[in-house]
């Protein structure tokens, strides 16, 4: 029996629709592009902002991590849901506005609680804006070039990380 993967042809554009590298692939990727390069100059130094500056202990900074991460776990659950059922750009939208609000929470913060706020809404951005923005960019992108379109946004994502070191 004959593989189906390897009968299939290689994807290709699809005319009259721009192609695979649609508007929405650009702008998600270009964003997930700039909000990795401004959370990879900040969270590097966040444990010493906490510990140094502001004088919170060290299991502060355990603290913040952990209740930032599961603020994010709970909230994808949540969010997955939610793309199926109402419009994607406007969560992304929120998604990725509460992780600007948070960086700026945090910029602005005098003492830890309020760094501990801050680093809950950039989580909750994150968990947000993540299973819109996959659904968003499957249903723009013809299924042949799905791999190519989350190559794409990967690739952006990746870019953002290693731009701020």
């Amino acid at each position: 029996m004959e593989d189906p993967r390897r009968a299939a042809p290689p994807p290709t554009a699809v005319s009259g629709s721009g192609g695979w590298l649609t508007r929405n692939l650009k702008v998600v990727s270009g964003v997930s592009f700039l909000q990795d390069a401004a959370s990879e100059l900040l969270y590097p130094i966040l444990p010493i902002f906490l510990t140094v500056t502001l004088g919170a202990p060290a299991a502060v900074v355990g603290l913040v991590e952990g209740l930032a991460e599961g603020a994010a776990s709970v909230t994808k659950v949540a969010a997955g849901g939610l793309s199926g059922r109402y419009r994607r750009r406007p969560l992304i939208g929120l998604g990725y506005g509460l992780a600007a609000a948070g960086k700026l929470l945090i910029a602005v913060g005098m003492a830890w609680p309020m760094v501990l706020g801050g680093r809950c809404v950039d989580r909750l951005g994150k968990g947000v804006r993540g299973a819109p923005r996959d659904a968003l960019i499957a249903a723009d992108v013809p299924a042949a070039a799905r791999g190519r379109a989350f190559g794409f946004y990967r690739a952006a994502d990746t870019a953002g990380r290693w731009s701020a070191r």
